[in-house]
Formats: structure tokens, sequence, C-alpha cells
């Protein structure tokens, strides 16, 4: 079986080296789309090129922020590249087996086995806190510690999926819930890590400037991040979050609707599960 991960970019230097290396490891290759990243994320991809990096495309930005164009561009390439899977994700997100006794593409093997063609994803958001406030270096998977488990609304990361004849729908729900003829979840979603910033600078220069394309405002897309000020950032504190202690004892209960980056400066205590 071959599963390839559609990845898009824009200025992930930070993140790329990790999210391929770690895709490899489980037996899942990568194809890039950079959308005209002015740091070194494409010059770093590069080096995994033969060893995790199947290729890489530009896609041109005018501006804005166009992730419904990205979702629209890897339902083609869904299409045109030879993989039996494929896997829609974004570079500070470390996707995850069921089981640590299994790769990623084992695990995909074992879904299609069940008679199921598509995968959801519990996802689990690591951050920063207020008493350990900077992880901006290449280390962060091992510093940064803490993380809420996050589900809004279910299935909320349903984006694996089997080689499908026709085109499937990722675009209509922001590349959340993939679509297709004859869908079959498979029942048990697998964990992912999502680190979303690893520090408030980093959340500065990763969410303040960006523009974001109009008409996805007006569907409701991107939410709160559309009108993110620097000043209205804030850390939570150790104590309203859970500490890691691996990843098969990741702690999926009581799951927060929002995240803690867009809570403010306000305090965190007692919005565990909010």
């Amino acid at each position: 079986m071959r599963v390839i991960a559609l990845l898009a970019t824009y200025n992930e230097q930070r993140f790329i080296a990790n999210c391929i290396e770690h895709l490899w490891r489980n037996g899942v290759e990568t194809y890039l789309i950079d959308n005209d990243s002015t740091d070194r994320t494409l010059e770093s991809a590069e080096r995994y090129r033969g060893r995790g990096l199947v290729g890489t495309e530009r896609l041109p930005r005018d501006g804005y922020s166009r992730l419904r164009e990205r979702c629209e561009r890897k339902e083609v390439l869904a299409l045109e590249l030879d993989a039996d899977w494929f896997v829609h994700l974004d570079a500070d997100e470390i996707r995850l087996p069921p089981s640590p006794r299994q790769t990623l593409r084992e695990a995909f093997e074992e879904v299609e086995r069940q008679g199921c063609n598509a995968v959801n994803f519990q996802e689990f958001v690591f951050v920063p806190t207020r008493e350990s406030p900077d992880h901006d270096h290449a280390g962060y998977p091992e510093t940064m510690r803490w993380y809420y488990p996050f589900l809004p609304w279910s299935p909320h990361r349903l984006n694996a999926w089997k080689r499908q004849p026709a085109r499937v729908d990722l675009a209509w729900s922001a590349g959340h819930q993939v679509r297709f003829p004859g869908l079959t979840m498979y029942p048990r979603p697998f964990p992912m890590r999502h680190y979303m910033y690893l520090s408030v600078a980093h959340a500065i220069r990763k969410y303040v400037p960006l523009r974001y394309d109009p008409q996805a405002v007006e569907r409701g897309w991107h939410g709160k991040r559309v009108a993110l000020r620097a000043e209205d950032i804030g850390l939570a504190s150790a104590a309203d979050l859970r500490v890691f202690g691996g990843d098969a004892v990741l702690d999926a209960s009581q799951p927060r609707v929002e995240h803690v980056l867009f809570q403010g400066r306000r305090g965190h205590r007692g919005h565990r599960g909010v």
C-alpha cells in the first residue's frame, strides 16, 4: 500500500522537517504544495527528496490565504498521484496510528481490511503555557508537553481516504471532512497532535498578518482568526491543561470546543471542556 500526505505550506520552516520525517517513519510519503513561502520552507523540504518527499509544486499567492483553492488542488492531486490512500494535513500536525505498535501505513491497511475507506482523527492541541512560554525551536515536541483535546463537532477531522474513482470533495468543509459516494468511516478515530503555535511571538507572526479570502470569511471559515490581534493573545496556565505522558495515553475526555488561542488574556482556569 502506498500512502501520500497532501501538504500545503506557507512559511512553515519551523515545522516542515518534523512533519515529513514523522510521516516517512510511518510509511507515508509527502507531496508538497508551497503557497509562495518567504522563509526556507521549500529549501528545508527539498532535503527530504527521495526519502519521504515525492514531489513539490508552487501555488501562487495573491496576498490572501485561500483555503478553498488549496483544498481543490488536493482534490485534483488525489486523482493524479499514484497512491492507495491520501491524507490532508498541515505542517504543524503529527498524525498518529491508533496503536503504538503500528505505523500509519499499517493502520490504513487494517482500516481497509475492515471494509472502511475513510479515517477521522481526534485532535490534541499542544500549546505553550504561562509557566513555560517559549518553545520556538526545533525540539518543540520534546519540550512543549501541555495539551487539550479539541472537538467542536464530530467527525471533525475526517480527512484521510482511500483512493476513489472520481474526484472527492474536500473543499466544502474547509478540509475538515472529505465526502464521496459510498464513504464508510472507520469507527475508531486516529489521534493527532497539533502544535498550533510555539510562543506568543510565534502566534503573532503566524496568524496576525494573514489576510483571508473574503468569500471564505463570508462563509464563516477561519472563525476568530480573522479578527485576531496581537494584544488578544495570551497563554493558559499549565494547571488548566493536561500533561503529555505518551501517545498511547492521550486523554480525549471533556474536549474543548474553542481554542485556547482565542480565549484572550483572561484566565483559563475552569474552562476545561469548554
